[in-house]
């Protein structure tokens, strides 16, 4: 890594984001300035990234005499005997990367993960679905079961629980732009949710929740929530955005035009997993995607098929080797570009040759095109029956794509005193393990910290059980499953016990 004097101008962002505390500030004529430790230097441009004023520069070389190039990552860390890459995952021994923790065993990290649930409670003996409900807090639940399982007495406790505490975290396959993050989401001009992070380049929709619940439009977010979570069709808009038409277990449709492909990976990961397909289908290949768009021929994949410079240049923010930040848009893959050769920002005519062919294509292989380099500029030409055949792998790996919803609830209140004197105690319970919370026979993860804050996947309870109330909440089935011996210590109500016929197969296991 080398510093340009003239454009630094100490102010220690490149040493705060050094991994390996290898920059330090140092006095100078001029005032401070950054000086980088070329023996713990491994080049990871961690400095270049965060350098205000470019005054770092990553230079591509061979590895130096008594170094070992990492390609455990895109970054490719130059490491020196004895030294660690950024990660600090590997240490360079005898000319090779060595892991610097050791391969763990279940048995290592047993105490860390803790028990599992008690194969006697995994499933509640019934469901909350048709309950009735616990409210007012302080009567028992209306369903309160023991039977036998395995030869164990188990109970289970049912209710229908209003939970004004609760929001549904929607999740929408689509690499098309359909709003600014944090931008309000309306339906019928109220707003119920907001756009929120992309995870894995699929859409995120955050609805209800308490905030927006107890607001004077609260009705319609627990109205959205509950025909999402009941698999019903909905329309809603993202304000300076996209209109949505989105039911859960279907194909979402955005702006009138229903989404066919969940892309397979970013550009990058799509460089790793058809390398080999992509170098035999052209001689460059470009995959277009609005998180990292890929470079065959710079790529560290396209470097272990070795695929040839091409002197191609992209635009947009290189982040490592073959891996590009180019932008959100309407165009090809998400991207500004709606054109494929748009992306091009030059092309070096010292190493690209007459002949050349360039693939272009999106993750998910919907649309993708070729051009050969005329020694000037790169002319449209049909797929070969070999770029069909890599865009083909493209769209094959790829699944539909398809809305899907988790609901997100904290079980306080009613849904705990229905179960317990004692509701703390049933907490404790639920966070051992000891109790198992389902919520129409479906099961919850559990938030750890305070509470009772699960989520569970809308689309494994029964159609129709949710409802709402327009105080307003939503009504979901909730079920707690326990040992007898652990529900009679946590102060259950006992007296409003009743006998369950628990089916043979299941008695037995």
């Amino acid at each position: 890594m080398i510093v340009d004097p003239k454009s630094c101008t100490g102010c220690g962002l490149c040493a705060e984001a050094c991994p390996l505390e290898a920059i330090g500030l140092v006095e100078a004529e001029e005032g401070k300035r950054a000086e980088v430790d070329g023996a713990v230097c491994v080049d990871c441009g961690a400095c270049s990234k965060v350098c205000p004023q470019g005054a770092l520069r990553q230079e591509e070389r061979p590895p130096e005499p008594g170094r070992v190039r990492c390609d455990a990552c895109p970054i490719g860390c130059q490491i020196p005997e004895g030294g660690t890459g950024a990660c600090r995952r590997f240490i360079a021994e005898g000319g090779s990367l060595r892991r610097v923790i050791p391969l763990h065993t279940f048995e290592d990290v047993r105490d860390i993960v803790g028990p599992d649930y008690d194969e006697a409670i995994r499933r509640p003996l019934i469901t909350g679905i048709g309950a009735g409900t616990t409210y007012p807090d302080p009567r028992p639940a209306p369903w309160i079961v023991k039977g036998e399982v395995q030869g164990v007495e188990v109970v289970t406790v049912v209710t229908e629980a209003p939970l004004s505490y609760s929001s549904l975290l929607v999740k929408i396959d689509t690499d098309r732009p359909i709003g600014e993050e944090g931008a309000p989401v309306l339906y019928k001009g109220k707003r119920v949710g907001h756009l929120t992070t992309e995870q894995y380049g699929s859409k995120m929709l955050s609805l209800g929740g308490v905030n927006l619940l107890t607001d004077p439009d609260g009705i319609w977010a627990a109205k959205v929530m509950t025909q999402l979570a009941n698999r019903q069709p909905i329309s809603l808009r993202v304000k300076g955005g996209s209109r949505l038409e989105l039911q859960v277990g279907e194909a979402p449709m955005v702006d009138g035009e229903r989404m066919g492909r969940m892309r397979v990976g970013c550009g990058s990961a799509s460089m790793g997993l058809f390398a080999p397909l992509f170098l035999e289908a052209a001689d460059e290949v470009v995959v277009l995607d609005a998180h990292i768009t890929g470079l065959l021929s710079e790529h560290p994949a396209g470097r272990y098929v070795g695929a040839r410079p091409s002197g191609v240049h992209l635009k947009g923010q290189r982040s490592t080797p073959g891996r590009y930040f180019v932008g959100h848009g309407p165009g090809w893959g998400g991207t500004p570009f709606v054109h494929p050769l748009e992306v091009i920002a030059g092309v070096d005519e010292a190493v690209a040759w007459e002949g050349m062919t360039l693939l272009v294509t999106e993750t998910t292989g919907e649309r993708a095109a070729m051009f050969r380099w005329t020694g000037r500029r790169f002319e449209e030409i049909p797929l070969t029956p070999e770029a069909e055949k890599a865009v083909e792998a493209i769209r094959s790996s790829c699944e539909p794509s398809r809305v899907s919803a988790l609901l997100v609830g904290g079980a306080g209140g009613s849904a705990r005193a229905g179960v317990t004197r004692y509701p703390v105690k049933l907490t404790r319970a639920v966070h051992a393990k000891k109790a198992r919370l389902t919520l129409g026979g479906a099961p919850a993860f559990i938030y750890p910290g305070g509470g009772i804050t699960f989520a569970v996947d809308v689309e494994q309870v029964k159609a129709g059980s949710f409802t709402w109330v327009p105080t307003p909440a939503l009504v979901v089935p909730i079920e707690y499953t326990m040992r007898l011996d652990d529900y009679e210590a946590m102060g259950g109500h006992v007296e409003a016990m009743k006998p369950f016929e628990v089916p043979r197969w299941r008695r037995e296991g």
